[in-house]
């Protein structure tokens, strides 16, 4: 089981990751740009998934393109999902505390890599080959 303190973990200690806090929600960008977020389940979003409430705490992560979300909601549909109001966007959503630690960590390393800038990927790249 993971925490959000895991998130900010992996997530901080890539290159170029801040957090802030927006509209009450931890959101970590790179460069400006997001990567890993805290996203509360809105009513439209429960409905499409036919629950009542949100059982577990829920991040969207950044994905290199939606078929790349789609594979990790096929691949393991317990932790990955998706709603109608992420259509058409490159992003998945993950049941934090049904993902290992091992797993979170790379998707967040995912994730940071689908919205970090080229030089500073080539940068983190040359430092950490493998």
């Amino acid at each position: 089981m993971a925490t959000w303190d895991d998130v900010r973990e992996f997530a901080l200690a890539l290159p170029g990751a801040t957090e802030r806090v927006s509209r009450g929600s931890a959101h970590w960008k790179v460069r400006g740009k997001g990567f890993v977020w805290e996203r509360p389940l809105r009513r439209a979003d429960l409905e499409a998934i036919g629950i009542d409430a949100q059982a577990g705490p829920v991040l969207g992560a950044a994905t290199g393109d939606e078929a790349v979300k789609l594979a990790l909601a096929a691949e393991d549909p317990s932790v990955f999902f998706t709603t109608p109001h992420f259509d058409g966007y490159a992003a998945v959503l993950v049941h934090l505390d049904l993902i290992s630690r091992r797993r979170l960590s790379e998707v967040v390393a995912e994730a940071w890599a689908a919205r970090a800038p080229a030089q500073l990927m080539r940068e983190h790249l040359e430092r950490f080959p493998d």
